[in-house]
């Protein structure tokens, strides 16, 4: 991520652990324009903050309190236009996230910690 992504990113993260899981929230520069959270798949939480943005999610950045388990999620993110992903890591699938995100040219940030509440 550039300097300003990776500033909105950890803005992203301090907020993202407040916020009920499974918790996305959407970020330009120290601004949150979406969140999705308390939802059975982190996919329905992503659409959720999408939708919340108002369609400010196109060069938003993304939290995510807990790892993605698919690439579903990052197929969400590409067509509504985030541009770097932050997440603890940690799934099976982790290989296939990444390269989900190198194909949809997204940044992602490992943090190795989670803020995944249950």
């Amino acid at each position: 991520p550039t300097e300003k992504e990776m500033e909105s990113l950890l803005f992203g993260w301090k907020i993202v652990k407040h916020v009920r899981s499974n918790a996305i929230v959407l970020c330009r520069g120290t601004r949150t324009v979406g969140i999705g959270a308390g939802q059975m798949s982190r996919v329905d939480s992503m659409i959720i903050a999408i939708r919340k943005s108002s369609g400010l999610s196109k060069g938003s950045t993304c939290s995510s309190d807990a790892f993605f388990p698919k690439e579903d999620a990052i197929e969400e993110a590409k067509k509504a236009g985030i541009v770097s992903i932050i997440q603890p890591g940690g799934s099976i699938r982790d290989e296939h996230v990444i390269r989900a995100c190198d194909e949809a040219g997204i940044s992602m940030v490992f943090t190795g910690k989670r803020h995944f509440k249950h």
